[in-house]
Formats: structure tokens, sequence, C-alpha cells
């Protein structure tokens, strides 16, 4: 297995690039808030929730139920069910480790494991899995060095979360790249857009996923097939 992590790591690199300051940003809020590494290690270990651990420490702190925290972090992340229903073919056959694949199934996971060949000499289910590990690992990583030098030192850290942003862009880039096909790109840009214009900031996420996924859905044998055609 640590082979294959080793030559799995080169390909995991922009999530790292991504997770390590965004984890960094969240350690240092989480310690603002009184809380030491300890809390950031296990938060990182079992949440695994960027925007869910943000928010989790934002209501925590102003003394919010633990209920509440979770209803409203499943809410946020209703969207990786969506991801999970295309992801059912690709990680058939990987036995127990489908368990830990579904739960560290984040946005920048996906968006690799659904851009990048599976390298000619590792299995696919030991590819996905060592992705998925070391995807993890950068963010525990991340939040247990944010929450230890927040703990040692007073230093603002305002705009780090930026690189979550650029992260997505170069994923967006990649995906475009790699497929001819550009479709399901612009109805994930476009229906976003008339969503929030139409419903508002507050209320356009579920609606945005579910347009977003039935059309694919509908759509998808002629995309298969197009992209068959194509090579892709």
């Amino acid at each position: 297995m640590i082979n294959i992590l080793r030559k799995s790591v080169r390909y995991s690199l922009p999530v790292f690039f991504g997770y390590i300051p965004l984890g960094f940003a969240f350690g240092i809020m989480l310690s603002d808030a009184g809380y030491n590494p300890v809390w950031a290690f296990f938060m990182a270990l079992f949440i695994f929730a960027g925007t869910g651990q943000f928010l989790a420490v934002e209501f925590l702190a102003a003394g919010a139920d633990i209920p509440q925290v979770v209803l409203l972090t499943f809410l946020i992340n209703f969207r990786h069910f969506f991801y999970g229903l295309s992801m059912i073919p690709k990680y058939k056959g990987t036995g127990i480790r489908k368990l830990y694949l579904m739960f560290g199934l984040t946005d920048e996971t996906y968006a690799l494991l659904t851009t990048t060949k599976v390298p000619d000499d590792i299995k696919k289910e030991d590819f996905y899995f060592a992705i998925t590990l070391l995807n993890h690992s950068y963010w525990i990583m991340g939040c247990v060095l944010g929450a230890t030098v927040g703990s040692l030192v007073n230093i603002s850290f305002k705009g780090i979360d930026f690189v979550m942003t650029a992260l997505f862009a170069v994923l967006v880039v990649e995906q475009w790249k790699s497929h001819s096909n550009h479709f399901p790109a612009l109805l994930g840009f476009c229906v976003p857009i008339i969503a929030l214009l139409l419903i508002g900031p507050d209320n356009f996420l579920i609606p945005t996923l579910i347009v977003v996924s039935f059309v694919l859905l509908c759509l998808q044998g002629k995309l298969t097939e197009r992209g068959d055609k194509l090579g892709r």
C-alpha cells in the first residue's frame, strides 16, 4: 500500500496545495475560538467537510446545540449525495473500502477521480482509495498545523480561504481540457447563475443540484454515446 500511495501522490498535489492553506485557516479559526489542536485533529478526521467545519466553529462558539450544527452541516453537504450516485459504477469492486470512499468523497476528490486516468500499474480500487486517503491526510495536516500555530502566535491570516476558490478554478480548467464534450460544464455554470437570480443566494444550491442532476440523468445515454465517438 505504501508503494501505491507513493505513486499516487503526484496526482493529488493540486489538492495538497489547496487543503493545507485552507485547513490552516480552519485551524487558526478554531484556535481563536478557544479550542486546542486536539479538537482540530478529531474534527478533520471525523467530519472532513471544509464548509461544515468552519460553520461548526462559529455555531459552537455561539453556544448552538450540537443537533442544530449536525443538521445544518448535513444540509450544506447534501450535494455529496449526487456526487455519490455518479460514483457508484467507479466504486464497484472496492469491497469494504467503499465505506471510506463514500465518507471521503469531497468536492476536490470527486473532481480528481473523474478527471484522472488510473495508472496502468495500479488497480482502480487501490488508486481511488489512495487518492481519498491522501486528500484526507492533507486536510488533517492543514487543520492541525493551523491550530498549533494559532495557539502559539497571534497573526492575522485574513483572506487565506481564497485558496479554495483558486483550487476549484484549476480543477474546472482540468475538467474542461480533459473532455471534448463541454455540455455538462456549461450546464453546471449556467444553471446556478439562473437559480441565483431567481431564488437568491440562501436557497439556490439544492434546486441547482436537482436540476443539473435531472438533466444529466435524462441525457446520460446521449452524452455517453457522444463521448465514445470522440474517444473520451
